[in-house]
């Protein structure tokens, strides 16, 4: 098959990714062979590329946010078939035994396996998904439009439950991406005010489209303590910076979550006048299965829309090089299905 492969992290202007013919994966007992159709292109597989993450030893082929059909099962898969519809995320496979697994916090489990990071990942023709970490999906959401659910809807709806308010409350999110634009529209068909921040007018442009309460030019700067607008904020952007203007403007007894994988160091907190008066601060790591079919069926329900561009599979390097200077609206997603 054809695949993109990384064989050393390396900053993504320097073209990194090899468009490359490998060898086609072959299912295990609880295995599924994926024949991909689309694969979005999320933050995460940038800093995968650029080893913001722990570099891996072995080459490895990105993307986790995967949409595609079954065409072969391991002997022992039951609960899927071929010629099913599947969405394969970034939890690839946990340990299922340990304290974090059993107790409903398998996000946690440090022994975790991730798509496009510890194993082959979307950015190809087929990929392997693990029984029980894979979601079917209706026939009609083998789209490009999909893609962006199986990650960063995921993750985005894991930082929003961490940080909700009280009902009707007003939420700011911070940095306007892939994952904020399915998060607010969420926010916003739930009865929640949403604010959109972020330093980029287009972004602002969508995030009005899709339902925003108020929008917001970021300069950087915020709010003096007197002048606190939001109840919870979502922090998207990888910019330890933007944590700190998230707490100037959140009110007392608010939570602020943190839905980044790798971020930027962040200032010195002013504990008075930023954290004091009960105000909560939570990152966020990967997400639980259930996270997933929670946020799969309000998607469903609640007629949730992503915004996409898709290019072609060799373009995978042009694309993160976009993603990381800004220049998409909503989600990129690779065109997986070679000729």
């Amino acid at each position: 098959m054809r695949a993109i492969v990384l064989r050393k992290a390396s900053p993504v202007e320097s073209h990194p990714l090899h468009l490359e013919y490998v060898e086609d994966p072959v299912p295990r007992e609880n295995e599924v062979l994926v024949q991909v159709s689309y694969c979005g292109v999320c933050r995460t597989d940038l800093h995968v590329v650029e080893g913001d993450l722990p570099t891996l030893d072995s080459p490895i082929i990105p993307g986790h946010e995967i949409v595609g059909k079954i065409v072969a099962i391991g002997k022992n898969v039951q609960t899927v078939a071929v010629g099913q519809i599947v969405g394969i995320p970034w939890l690839h496979r946990t340990c299922g035994r340990c304290e974090y697994c059993i107790t409903g916090r398998e996000n946690l489990c440090d022994n975790k396996m991730y798509t496009g990071y510890t194993v082959n990942g979307g950015y190809a023709q087929y990929v392997l998904g693990e029984e029980g970490y894979i979601f079917r999906l209706p026939m009609q959401s083998n789209t490009a439009e999909m893609a962006p659910f199986l990650c960063a809807g995921i993750i985005g709806y894991r930082a929003l439950k961490v940080a909700l308010p009280r009902p009707g409350g007003r939420i700011g999110f911070f940095g306007f991406g892939g994952s904020a634009h399915l998060t607010l529209q969420l926010a916003s068909k739930l009865g929640y005010e949403t604010v959109a921040y972020s330093r980029n007018s287009s972004h602002l442009e969508l995030a009005r489209k899709l339902g925003a309460s108020e929008t917001v030019l970021s300069t950087g700067t915020s709010s003096s303590r007197e002048n606190r607008t939001i109840d919870s904020a979502v922090v998207f952007s990888p910019a330890g910076e933007t944590v700190i203007q998230a707490l100037q403007l959140l009110k007392k007894g608010g939570s602020l979550s943190i839905a980044a994988i790798h971020m930027s160091a962040i200032p010195p907190i002013d504990y008075d006048h930023q954290l004091f008066g009960e105000r909560k601060i939570m990152s966020v790591e990967a997400n639980t299965r259930a996270d997933a079919r929670e946020f799969l069926d309000l998607a469903q329900r609640l007629k949730l829309e992503s915004t996409v561009s898709i290019r072609s599979l060799k373009e995978a390097n042009e694309a993160l090089i976009d993603l990381k200077r800004g220049m998409v609206t909503g989600a990129f997603v690779l065109d997986c299905r070679v000729p």
